[in-house]
């Protein structure tokens, strides 16, 4: 945790808030201490982005979730277009 932290520019203390308030759970090592993954330390530092710009950890993390949940949503739409128009071309023209 301590390195992740530091990579961030922000407390434990800050991450564990993060994991209290379930944006993200880290794994864990066998000695019990917090492993973060790349995307969860993306997600921190959006957080901490908007802690920074005066929005309440909580709602900042509310924010997040909802940014990820739309661009999950966005990507399903992109694929099923795709998938749609392969199986219906468009008539030849004439």
């Amino acid at each position: 945790m301590g390195r992740a932290a530091e990579m961030l520019d922000v407390t434990p203390a800050f991450l564990r808030s993060l994991d209290n308030a379930r944006l993200f759970v880290p794994q864990r090592s066998s000695g019990g201490h917090r492993r973060y993954s790349r995307y969860q330390l993306r997600l921190a530092q959006r957080a901490r982005d908007l802690v920074d710009e005066g929005t309440a950890l909580e709602a900042a993390c509310r924010i997040i979730v909802l940014e990820d949940q739309l661009a999950e949503a966005q990507r399903i739409n992109a694929r099923l277009m795709r998938d749609r128009d392969s199986q219906n071309p468009p008539p030849p023209p004439g």
